[in-house]
């Protein structure tokens, strides 16, 4: 996708990124270029074009690269993720996005459709007098799309682990299948609070004075999106304490629910030694009380009974049974 303003109007879309320099000749026109999946040969075409960096084409082409914001002589390089959670395969779908921007024009290059890019367009278009801005309102645009759907990652995994908390409680003991999901939509919230927190510092990078990236008209919409990733840190915080929280209390339960086991089975173990000690004793080959006569069989069973009976009550009073 391709996009050129001039004067702060939409004046040409989805020319071949060739024409971008055609585009530049007329001062007050700014460009954007969306690449996705580019080659090699495609990005070190347009950075011969537009004079980007080679660390930064090195960056954006290589491996995933930590949340950054780089500053080259002509331009600067911008590295954010966007993110989704898919709950039901407990993995965290993420997309790297590098952006080359400079006062004229922004290159966005992304691996994969994962971005909606159609959202970013619109958020664009629905505020058209803030146009004027240039770049710098198309690089809002991103990042507010972008941080936004970081607070529905947030909700899907407060929700999730919302019905975890209830099922821990249940009395069924949970399936090894589901303990493991457990354990990987925790990786999941490790690799979201990875993602994210790096973001601070880059957007405040973004917002100082004395870098003259942000236009003062502006200020007030990237301070929006800073707040908001501030608020997606400390939720993120606040949901890693949860996943701990629910962790040791799982173990904790589970501990606590082998204890009742071992608990009931020693105290059912006991009251059933009661008859074979005292059958026992009475089946020994030597005379005893009662012995050949009916009187014995009565008082033998008369102390199984009772004794296997008070244990029984005291087991109950102190709740082993």
């Amino acid at each position: 996708m391709t996009r050129a303003y001039r004067a702060g109007v939409l004046v040409e879309e989805d020319f071949p990124a060739a024409d971008v320099s055609d585009f530049l000749e007329e001062p007050d026109t700014i460009v954007w270029v969306d690449l996705v999946g580019p080659s090699t040969q495609e990005l070190l075409d347009l950075a011969e074009e537009l004079g980007l960096h080679e660390l930064a084409v090195e960056d954006a082409v290589g491996r995933k690269q930590r949340p950054k914001l780089d500053r080259y002589p002509t331009h600067l390089f911008l590295t954010t993720y966007h993110v989704a959670v898919d709950l039901e395969a407990a993995r965290l779908d993420e997309t790297e996005v590098n952006a080359f921007f400079n006062d004229r024009w922004l290159i966005t290059v992304r691996q994969n459709d994962g971005v909606p890019m159609d959202r970013v367009i619109a958020r664009w278009d629905r505020s058209p007098a803030l146009m004027e801005h240039g770049v710098g309102f198309l690089l809002y645009g991103l990042l507010d799309v972008i941080v936004d759907d970081y607070f529905t990652v947030l909700s899907e995994l407060d929700d999730f682990y919302d019905r975890v908390s209830d099922l821990i409680f249940a009395e069924k003991p949970l399936e090894p299948s589901r303990q493991r999901h457990w354990f990987e939509m925790r990786q999941v919230m490790v690799a979201f609070h990875r993602r994210v927190v790096p973001m601070r510092e880059t957007v405040s990078t973004l917002m100082r004075h004395e870098q003259h990236i942000v236009p003062e008209g502006l200020y007030p919409y990237f301070q929006d999106v800073y707040d908001h990733i501030l608020r997606v840190n400390e939720s993120a915080d606040s949901l890693r304490d949860l996943v701990t929280a629910i962790v040791e209390t799982n173990f904790s339960l589970r501990d606590y629910r082998q204890n009742l086991i071992v608990k009931k089975v020693s105290g059912w173990a006991a009251i059933i030694a009661v008859p074979a000690l005292i059958t026992g004793f009475y089946g020994m080959n030597v005379p005893y009380p009662g012995s050949g006569d009916v009187s014995g069989v009565i008082w033998a069973t008369l102390l199984i009974i009772g004794v296997s009976g008070g244990l029984y009550y005291i087991f109950r009073h102190n709740d082993w049974l």
